[in-house]
Parts: structure tokens; C-alpha cells; sequence
């Protein structure tokens, strides 16, 4: 048996990315001379079917620290796997202080996540999903807690592919 490795890297030519700020913070650094004060932006940019990429940019000025945001989200794009509007199973991610639940949902039930979360599935494209985040609210750990448990996903040909079975097999055992 062969295993079948997928590359997720995207590249932006010819998509149509939306972006979304999910966050903003003002730094401050104290020098003798007084107070110095730049911006941080977390940006996700997605095209909604499918494709996903996350960035951070920071500046004197918030719409350059966006701008940065969102050129650094175009270089780490993904493909993620998206069935009728969900997600093809539960699944659980951590990063840092954070820990991320998905679980797919029934059609008409929406995106019940919160804040950073919310902003990750949308830009992907994903209509009806529940989730929870646990531990750290941090805005940081939870777009990149989500990314992973989104990359982790799989499909029920992939799996099949992988371990070389039917798709007959994979859903009855």
C-alpha cells in the first residue's frame, strides 16, 4: 500500500480572496524618550470554497499594518475540505493556551462559533458548523488552533485512498 500525501499549499493566483480582520492591537514600547505606539492585525483571507490563509501585520498605522496582514494571509494559503457546507467530521485542535471543538452540522443551522473562529470558517466557506473554543480567548492561538483542526480534516475518499479500501468499506466497516 501506498500512501497518498497531499500538498495544501495554494497558490493566489486568479482567486477572488476575501478578507476579514479578526483582531487589532496597539503595541506600546517605552523608550526615554517617551511612549512609541505601532498596531498588530490578525487578517484571514479566504475565497469561500475552500481556500483559507491566515496573516500578521504590524505597523505604525493600522490600515498598513492590515495591508501587511493581508499580504502576509496570501503567502500561507490552504485548501481545506468543505462537504454540502460542513465539515466531513468532529475534531479537536490546540495551540498554545487554546483549544478548538468543530462538529458538523445539519443544513440551516449556520456558524455557531465565536469571534476569531467564526471569522477562519466563514473565509473558508463553511455554512453550518458548531464549535467551541476552550482555555485561552487569545485571538492569536485561535485562528492558528482552528487552522490546524481544519488541516487535520479529511474526506471519506481520501481515506479511502490511503488505506486502499472501498468507500463502502470505509463507511460500514
Amino acid at each position: 500500500m501506498t500512501a497518498v500525501t497531499s500538498i495544501r499549499k495554494v497558490k493566489t493566483s486568479d482567486l477572488e480572496l476575501k478578507d476579514r480582520l479578526v483582531a487589532i492591537q496597539r503595541v506600546t514600547k517605552v523608550t526615554k524618550g517617551g511612549r512609541t505606539f505601532s498596531f498588530s492585525a490578525i487578517v484571514v483571507v479566504g475565497n469561500e470554497n475552500g481556500i483559507v490563509g491566515y496573516g500578521l501585520g504590524k505597523a505604525n498605522e493600522v490600515t498598513t499594518a492590515i495591508a501587511k496582514g493581508v499580504e502576509d494571509a496570501k503567502k500561507n494559503l490552504m485548501k481545506v475540505n468543505v462537504l454540502k457546507g460542513t465539515i466531513p467530521h468532529e475534531q479537536t485542535s490546540k495551540f498554545g493556551g487554546a483549544e478548538v471543538f468543530i462538529k458538523p452540522a445539519s443544513h440551516g443551522t449556520g456558524v455557531k462559533a465565536g469571534g476569531a473562529m467564526r471569522a477562519v470558517l466563514e473565509s473558508v466557506g463553511i455554512t453550518d458548523v458548531i464549535a467551541k473554543s476552550k482555555g485561552s480567548s487569545n485571538p492569536h492561538n485561535l485562528v492558528k488552533a482552528t487552522m490546524t483542526a481544519l488541516m487535520e480534516l479529511r474526506d471519506p475518499y481520501t481515506v479511502a485512498l490511503n488505506r486502499g479500501i472501498t468507500m463502502d468499506k470505509v463507511f460500514k466497516g
